[in-house]
């Protein structure tokens, strides 16, 4: 290894302590053989004597006392850069053999002239770049020259991080991390293996480039561009004959993206990326990289409009309409969603106040912020429409359904005009707009102003009325004065907020909403002398601002001498000595009491002691779906043991967050609460389907019942590849979890040698009876048989369905729970179904009980989510149809011996992840389809090719479901109280 691997280039900002972090950070690696090359152009370096002169000689008048304004800014910038200078030195004395300063000769260097200077007096065989405040990570250097030595690539790359705003984690980009581009180490010796790196700006940090490749492909940073790192990464992506990724941490600390700040440079260096000869022959590359930009870098921007102010909304606007056409192609922006259309639409066409108002939307996708209009059977954004069919499109905002929504409770943009000050009175105008039917032409108008104490849980509001309501073509305009000291008589500490909000009333109802005011308008609001109920010293003036929602807001001040020796004394109180010590007191003493109701030390309790405890006779507790839910076999269970009537069995349900829905005469535990254990440890029998925490052993006396929550289709227990993978410690949890199991119900053979083998139950605590909650099934399919389809059960007139419709349920499967919460997109296109079939079938669909669907707004009555339905037994009996796709729901409805019809589009990615234990194109007791165009097909002929499945429908049942008789949750009963337990 030579004397220098790797040079870092650390360029000087304006931030001593940044530049400290960087240099340290470089300092610290555990590879020696790397140096920090901190440039400093000729400020921060101290200019010579006669480059001092010149300046003072062209402008020294100007710094005495009579210097313009300007030159406190200028003396701020020289002390920036001494303190830079002062902190090079620092760290270049104490380790100087890994520290060098150099010092670029240009007058006033950029960011790229710097960092290409640095390059020059690059050492290393290898060379980095760090911008300022990024750090390296400690083994950063070492893994990448690694890498580079090992796979003989030209470029190594890995992860890194920016800064995301106060008290947020550092995150990736994200479309780095979807694109899973640094998931592993990999080399690649064509782009189009790695296409992110040039689509998502992936190598503006966070690289190592052979110094040789610079030398040989002449690359250096382009110094008449802002973000000249985006290009230069882009030319090295394309000259390097190897490339290697890595998946380590290699930068951190990156300044976060500022989209209005930033955007003129970024539009410069996309365009110059654009051009690059990389793209010349690759048009799916070259779109990529389009389509990317307007996601990443233009959407970002529109979502910051409402914090901009007029001008620089409008100069973002001009900037991002210069753009080339070419780069902003309407069919870029087809596959968005409608509101991102919409943005990017009105951004392209330099519309400020649009934009304004789309970028407000963004955020509040239900919220009506522009005047739409109806065309030819559909809703576009505004009446004003382009003559291009693309352009068109791009503003077409039917999929919001806005169309089908009544006023009441349909939030609409109040946006204010005037925010004024006449006296002691607080003058508002404002304009909200009159979309499609939610305000008819000829309803009378009238309007209210509520405002909202916070902290009164909106118990607390006090109302002026609005003097004038008017329509001006596609909007509604208002205007109103209120007396502020007397309206708002607050009476409490925590009502010092108040929140305007104006209320509209029509004939359809009323719909009610926030003020939007632009930042720079509150400060012609001015302040109003308060009459708080607690006194002067509590407050004594009232003060608009405008909350970080956008929204106006008044807050309650003590300006006057009364209320600020008031608030200074109490502030004293608060914060002397002693009352500071009381404080860090109470916060221990709740952390020690947090820590009680720690999941470990609730778990160490009652595996040690309250599992001693002796058991209560005749207790039960239920569970379903981790008690999620009032369902499947436990509830049945639970009802039947009502309709037995057994006095001396008390029973308990627990629940995880809500009891809605829950038996009222049981008695309901929180999950994982001190009540939830305590009843466990004394209850002599347990119930559920799904398995009671892993971590809790079951009493020695307590029977377990598992019911299970359906048969197997993929792999199970110990045969999934996610448990064969897991270290022996965490098979041997789950094998104890497993065996606490004194019975566990079987509805087929099936069961019998997958479920229960890969579980590892052993055979003398199978029960042969099927699944209780599939009794209603069996007892549906001998109505229909006897007396036909009607009438429908209750829940058909609940949702509101009607008996000439066909009832058609979607259930998939559980496919992995979605990141930070967020609610999944499911397979199948609900509003293209919803067009096709809307007047013959209704859709509802029910999401995995781990999962939260997003749905698209249909016309009503088309689409129904009843994912919270708890009892998906009763949506069975319901359905005409089902359709589903790997969900063990398949082999319930089989009782029904109704039509089935597998929608599969991911079939064999899904068996090569999970695995299966059939094939399903072979069993399916229906047809089995891959897209949306063969599903609609299928559903179009269903009552045509139905009578081809009846006979596979038939064998599947019996295949999947030969011990469902109708009287498994009376034959589970007798099994649990029958008392045997496997010790």
């Amino acid at each position: 290894m030579s004397a220098v691997e790797i040079s870092c280039v650390v360029t000087a900002g304006r931030d001593a302590q940044a530049l400290r972090r960087s240099v340290e950070s470089v300092v610290a690696q555990t590879m020696r053989a790397t140096e920090a090359v901190v440039v400093l152009g000729l400020t921060a370096a101290g200019p010579p004597e006669t480059a001092g002169g010149g300046a003072g000689d062209a402008g020294g008048e100007g710094l005495g006392p009579g210097r313009p304004a300007g030159a406190a800014g200028f003396a701020d910038a020289d002390s920036a850069a001494e303190d830079v200078r002062a902190v090079a030195d620092e760290l270049a004395a104490l380790d100087p053999a890994r520290v060098r300063i150099v010092t670029s000769g240009a007058e006033a260097p950029t960011t790229a002239a710097l960092r290409n200077h640095g390059l020059d007096q690059a050492r290393g065989r290898y060379a980095t770049v760090l911008g300022e405040g990024e750090r390296l990570q400690q083994d950063a250097c070492r893994n990448l020259w690694e890498a580079a030595e090992r796979s003989g690539a030209e470029l190594v790359a890995g992860r890194w991080t920016r800064r995301a705003g106060r008290r947020v984690k550092e995150q990736p980009p994200a479309r780095i991390v979807e694109s899973q581009l640094y998931a592993r180490s990999r080399t690649v010796d064509e782009l189009g293996d790695a296409p992110e790196l040039v689509v998502a700006d992936a190598l503006v940090t966070g690289f190592c480039v052979s110094t040789a490749l610079l030398d040989r492909a002449g690359l250096r940073y382009a110094e008449d561009l802002d973000r000249a790192e985006i290009l230069f990464g882009a030319e090295m992506a394309a000259a390097a004959r190897r490339i290697t990724l890595v998946p380590n941490l290699v930068v951190s600390g990156r300044a976060a993206e500022d989209p209005a700040g930033t955007l003129e440079g970024q539009l410069a260096a996309h365009v110059r990326v654009a051009e690059l000869p990389l793209f010349r022959n690759r048009t799916a590359l070259r779109e990529a990289r389009d389509r990317a930009f307007l996601t990443d870098r233009l959407l970002p921007l529109a979502r910051q409009f409402p914090k901009l102010d007029a001008d620089a909304r409008a100069r973002a606007a001009a900037l991002v309409a210069a753009l080339p056409a070419v780069r902003t192609d309407p069919d870029l922006r087809l596959d968005l969603a409608p509101l991102e259309r919409v943005c990017l639409q009105l951004l392209v066409d330099g519309d400020a106040d649009g934009a304004l108002a789309a970028g407000y939307a963004l955020g509040r996708p239900d919220t009506v912020t522009s005047a739409l209009a109806e065309r030819d059977g559909r809703v576009y954004w505004r009446a004003a429409l382009p003559e291009d069919p693309r352009e068109r499109a791009a503003l077409d905002v039917t999929a919001l359904g806005h169309q089908y929504r009544p006023l009441a409770g349909t939030p609409l943009m109040n946006r204010l005009t005037h925010c004024g000050q006449e006296g002691e009175r607080l003058v508002l105008e404002g304009r909200l707009p009159a979309p499609l039917q939610l305000l008819a032409p000829e309803a009378p108008l009238t309007a209210t102003l509520e405002f909202l104490a916070r902290g009164s849980d909106g118990r607390r509001v006090f109302r002026a009325p609005v003097d004038e309501v008017w329509r001006e073509g596609d909007a509604v305009r208002w205007r109103a004065s209120v007396e502020i000291g007397a309206l708002l008589r607050v009476g409490g500490a925590r009502e010092r907020v108040c929140d305007p909000h104006l209320a509209l009333h029509t004939p359809a109802g009323t719909t009610s909403g926030p003020l939007f005011l632009e930042r720079e308008r509150v400060e012609a609001a001015g302040s109003y002398l308060a009459r708080p109920r607690p006194g002067r010293l509590f407050g004594d003036t009232w003060k608009p601002y405008v909350t970080v929602k956008h929204h106006l807001a008044l807050q309650l001040e003590a300006r006057r001498l009364p209320g600020r020796v008031a608030a200074a004394a109490l502030h004293y109180l608060t914060h002397f000595r002693p009352a500071r010590k009381l404080k860090r007191l109470a916060k221990g003493v709740r952390r020690r009491f947090d820590r009680l109701s720690s999941r470990s030390i609730k778990t160490r309790v009652y595996n040690r002691l309250l599992i001693r405890l002796p058991v209560r006779r005749g207790s039960v507790i239920f569970e379903s779906h981790m008690g999620k839910c009032y369902g499947d076999s436990p509830r049945a269970m639970y009802e039947e043991l009502r309709a037995q009537g057994r006095r001396k069995v008390r029973c308990a349900w627990s629940y995880a967050s809500s009891t809605d829905g829950f038996p009222a005469d049981a008695r309901l535990v929180r999950r994982l609460s001190w009540r939830y254990l305590w009843t466990l440890a004394r209850a002599q029998f347990w119930v559920d389907n799904q398995g009671f925490p892993l971590d809790l052993r079951k009493p020695p006396r307590t029977t377990y019942l598992q019911t299970w929550h359906g048969s197997a289709y993929k792999r199970m227990g110990f045969a999934e590849s996610r448990i064969k993978a897991q270290n022996v410690s965490e098979r041997d949890k789950l094998s104890a979890a497993l065996a606490r199991f004194d019975h566990f119900l079987v509805r087929s053979e099936h069961d019998v040698t997958t479920l229960a083998r890969d579980y590892r139950q052993a055979p003398e605590s199978l029960v042969r009876c099927g699944y209780p909650r599939n009794d209603r099934l069996v007892r549906a399919r001998a109505d229909d048989e006897t007396r036909g389809r009607f009438p429908r059960p209750a829940l058909a007139a609940e949702l509101g369905i009607p008996d000439h419709r066909t009832v058609v349920l979607y259930a998939p499967t559980f496919r992995g729970m979605p990141k930070k919460g967020r609610a999944v997109r499911l397979p199948l296109d609900a509003e293209r179904f919803a067009e096709r079939f809307g007047d013959e079938y209704v859709l509802l669909v029910r999401a995995h009980y781990l999962e939260s669907a997003v749905l698209p707004v249909c016309p009503p009555g088309t689409v129904i989510d009843v994912s919270r339905h708890h009892d998906v037994s009763e949506l069975l009996c319901l359905a005409d149809v089902l359709i589903t796709d790997y969900s063990s729901i398949m082999f319930d409805y089989a009782l029904l011996d109704r039509p089935m019809v597998f929608f599969a589009p991911d079939l064999e990615e899904y068996v090569a992840a999970r695995g299966s234990y059939f094939d399903l194109r072979a069993e399916a007791p229906g047809p089995v389809v891959a897209t949306q165009d063969e599903l609609l097909r299928v559903m179009a002929e269903l009552k045509l090719s139905d009578t081809g499945h009846r006979a596979e429908r038939a064998r599947f049942a019996h295949k999947f479901g030969g011990f469902e008789s109708g009287l498994a949750a009376r034959t589970a009963l007798d099994v649990l109280f029958a008392g045997r337990t496997r010790r």
